[in-house]
């Protein structure tokens, strides 16, 4: 017997990845953490809204790098049940002519509003708190196949995060789109304002709605919102239509070239298409998919990070006490920022930092202290990222430091991919080869909790991309919060926030465009090298300390703009009225 409607959802949010938590290793990067912002500023605003993702529960790999800098690779195991309830709904899809059946597990979130609910407690304000307390948490529903009624095959189409071909990635994104719908309407949810594409990934979604709406276009358009975060061709996802017509069957609609392409089957012209509002992820990200994409209609909301959860404990209470009513409203950290007290803004940050730097030392010979300008990077290592800029000219480099900096870096390299391999082991190389002038680590295994203590101790967040290549990036986002300085190619957030307020940190080079890439990376790492020597370096330890708070209030400022509670009001105007 079916079950009655539920409580109607302004959003469902389908995403293939979400980075809720370290021990649930469903996400390979910033688009899962992304999604894991967006849904907690969703629960915190009580936005009524649900989540929609995979049961990854193999190919997350925890990293061990030798003291050669050679790295090992172990599976990190876990188990669904010991975070989320199994449901008892299934529902079924057929994909390559099979049944194939798709279950779930649900992971309620929690408002992040404890503090709040403390303090209406301890204040004796008994309704307040009991409306804190009763907060509505948002479920994530995590789709899974591996099912006793599926064979072996099928079983593992929800095994591995990006993992398999082509066909295996069809299926994939078969069971998000097509399977998510399905599941929410065999949980209740008949009354959906909006179904949120996170990425071209979960673009199927709208062929089971044009089956639910008599194949109406305008019909599924009214109902869909689409987010790209791809800056280049090449991510976005395309599948050969006789093998998109062989496993999908009769869920291709009669007209799919009309509305995904003649070549291929685009997901991203799909969604595009069946969407009644389309946006990048910053405003540079937006022009770039304009370009990549004439004549379709590309609007931008650029990202932001979820304050509560990338805030140190030391800083929160420092906003708590200088900026009331920060938690609520974030915009009262830009009109706030320059009245809270230097002492207590360097005493809060000097605490996380003795933190980072306590960590560090577990793992390198040469100790690092709490005294020296620390400069952290930390990212996928892939070469549009270009994490060895800093290092293309050894004498410049040694120039710009003179005894006077540390650095650390992190991020994790697929076993397959033998360019961030030999990047990683590079970086271990020359930690030995400079350490007489600058000291250098290379941190294992790159997880959100580490992240957590780079962006709350550094005081530095280097971010060196290749320019028109960074859709957004939000780590610069979250070392600002703690009071961190961006010293950040112009492009993605960093371009908007650095038109904003130019004294919150520093730019690696022009905004203007080189004539290649190879120019650009010439230009940007002689200017990275001068910004560091007569920039960086000397306002940290010569120009007296009120310089540098200064410039730390200034980027604490911007997170009362680049925060996902206004990225959530601005979807809500935008794409989920």
């Amino acid at each position: 017997m079916p079950k009655k409607n539920i409580t109607p959802l302004t959003v469902a949010y389908f995403t293939m990845e979400i980075g809720l938590d370290s021990k649930i290793p469903t996400y390979a990067g910033g688009l899962g953490m992304l999604a894991a912002d967006i849904m907690r500023s969703c629960t915190d605003m009580q936005i009524p809204s649900a989540c929609v993702s995979i049961c990854w529960q193999h190919g997350y790999l925890k990293q061990k790098i030798a003291l050669d800098g050679t790295q090992a690779y172990e599976e990190f195991s876990w188990k669904p049940s010991k975070f989320m309830k199994k449901l008892k709904e299934k529902v079924v899809i057929k994909l390559d002519g099979r049944d194939v059946y798709v279950g779930g597990w649900q992971y309620d979130l929690k408002p992040l509003n404890s503090s709040r609910f403390s303090r209406a407690f301890t204040n004796g304000e008994s309704r307040e708190a009991t409306r804190l307390a009763r907060g509505k948490s948002v479920p994530i529903i995590f789709l899974d196949t591996n099912l006793e009624e599926n064979s072996e095959e099928d079983r593992g189409i929800t095994r591995q995060l990006y993992g398999g071909d082509g066909n295996d990635r069809l299926k994939q994104e078969a069971v998000l789109g097509i399977g998510g719908v399905k599941m929410l309407r065999a949980l209740g949810y008949k009354d959906i304002n909006t179904f949120h594409m996170n990425e071209g990934h979960a673009a199927l979604l709208t062929l089971e709605l044009l089956r639910e709406r008599d194949y109406k276009d305008e019909e599924v358009r009214k109902a869909c919102a689409f987010t790209t975060h791809t800056p280049v061709p090449a991510g976005h996802d395309h599948f050969d239509y006789e093998m998109a017509h062989r496993i999908l069957g009769d869920m291709i609609p009669w007209h799919i070239k009309d509305i995904a392409g003649n070549d291929n089957l685009s997901m991203t012209h799909l969604a595009m298409h069946l969407s009644h509002y389309t946006c990048g992820v910053s405003k540079i990200h937006g022009e770039v998919s304009r370009n990549m994409f004439p004549g379709e209609k590309i609007d931008s909301i650029t990202n932001g990070v979820h304050i509560n959860t990338w805030i140190s404990t030391e800083m929160k209470k420092v906003f708590s006490k200088f900026a009331k009513g920060w938690e609520e409203n974030p915009k009262i950290l830009s009109e706030k920022c320059r009245d809270i007290p230097d002492e207590a803004l360097w005493n809060a940050h000097m605490k996380a930092k003795d933190r980072l730097i306590k960590e560090v030392n577990k793992h390198t010979v040469t100790p690092f202290d709490s005294e020296h300008l620390t400069i952290s990077s930390a990212r996928r290592v892939v070469s549009y990222k270009r994490p060895e800029l800093l290092y293309k000219n050894l004498i410049r480099l040694r120039d710009a430091c003179q005894g006077n900096v540390q650095i650390i870096h992190a991020g994790n390299a697929h076993p397959a991919d033998a360019f961030g391999q030999s990047v990683i082991k590079r970086m271990i190389e020359r930690s030995k080869e400079l350490r007489d002038c600058v000291r250098i680590v290379y941190l294992e295994n790159y997880n959100p909790e580490l992240a957590k203590l780079l962006v709350q101790g550094t005081d530095v967040w280097l971010n060196t991309p290749t320019r028109l290549h960074e859709a957004s990036g939000t780590s610069g986002m979250k070392a600002c919060l703690n009071g961190a300085l961006n010293l950040s190619t112009l492009d993605g957030w960093w371009a908007e926030a650095y038109e904003i307020d130019p004294e919150a940190g520093w730019r690696i080079g022009p905004l203007a465009n080189a004539a290649g890439v190879e120019d650009h990376t010439k230009v940007d790492a002689e200017d990275l090298y001068t910004q560091l020597q007569f920039q960086v370096v000397p306002e940290y330890y010569y120009s007296g300390r009120e310089r540098w708070i200064r410039r730390m209030k200034r980027a604490i400022g911007l997170i009362g703009y680049f925060n996902t509670n206004r990225c959530v009001e601005e979807y809500i105007k935008k794409a989920w009225s």
